[in-house]
């Protein structure tokens, strides 16, 4: 699954919505259905603003009972909740168990909820509930430490570690500033050591979007596939058997 979300100002949008009509959501009673699953699942939301350092981690606090207005949590750095009310336009992305979920609002300004702090903006007009599910993805264990190998034209190599993987791909932690990565490009040689697995897989990766570095698997061997998810299996296995 492709998640190429644009972040400039000029193109702040859902993500390629003509590609994912059929996942679209725009009866208000859907859309607040979804904003209170979000709610009462106290789900991280990103909201992007501008440029890739320009978002702001917040939660869904509620949906109004009329269904007219949705509810932020303020967050906690003050400059970048400041520079957001500027822009007064949020996209905003997230996952409702593992199924990728966007929206985006207009006319943000701060409110007080229960005499706490925090944004305010119309119920979005349009919701993205992504509900494809051709790749199972599973959310690394922290105890695991993955880490991917990914050579750079320089000879040296970045070891990201990898947050979330399917059988279609993985994404990445690394840091916005001096990133090497951008949407379309492609590290050939990567590497990655599974665990139980006998010695590290290889493998190319193609950028898809530059938040989380959530990149696609290119041209990847049916076998080093067949590991990938026997480890997802695996994994899922262990944290039922340990209640997670």
């Amino acid at each position: 699954m492709s998640d190429n979300i644009t972040t400039n100002d000029s193109t702040l949008g859902l993500l390629h919505t003509e590609n994912y009509t059929q996942y679209l959501l725009h009866a208000p009673r859907e859309i607040a259905f979804v904003l209170r699953q979000l709610a009462a699942k106290n789900a991280l939301v990103t909201a992007m603003f501008g440029g890739e350092q320009d978002f702001l981690l917040t939660t869904v606090i509620t949906v109004s009972e009329d269904n007219r207005y949705l509810l932020l949590d303020l967050g906690r750095d003050q400059d970048v909740v400041a520079r957001a009310l500027q822009k007064g336009r949020l996209l905003c992305d997230t996952q409702l168990d593992r199924i990728k979920v966007q929206f985006e609002i207009e006319h943000l300004e701060q409110t007080t909820h229960e005499h706490l702090p925090a944004l305010r903006a119309p119920l979005p007009g349009v919701l993205l509930r992504l509900q494809r599910r051709e790749y199972y993805r599973l959310a690394v264990p922290y105890t695991d430490d993955l880490l991917c190998s990914v050579p750079l034209e320089s000879g040296r190599a970045i070891n990201a570690r990898v947050i979330d993987i399917s059988g279609g791909g993985l994404a990445l932690l690394v840091t916005p500033t001096n990133s090497p990565f951008a949407p379309g490009l492609i590290f050939k040689n990567c590497t990655l050591t599974l665990p139980h697995a006998i010695g590290p897989i290889r493998f190319t990766l193609e950028v898809r979007n530059l938040f989380r570095a959530g990149c696609q698997f290119s041209d990847m061997p049916m076998a080093v596939a067949n590991q990938i998810q026997r480890y997802i299996l695996r994994a899922e296995q262990e944290r039922a058997t340990r209640g997670v």
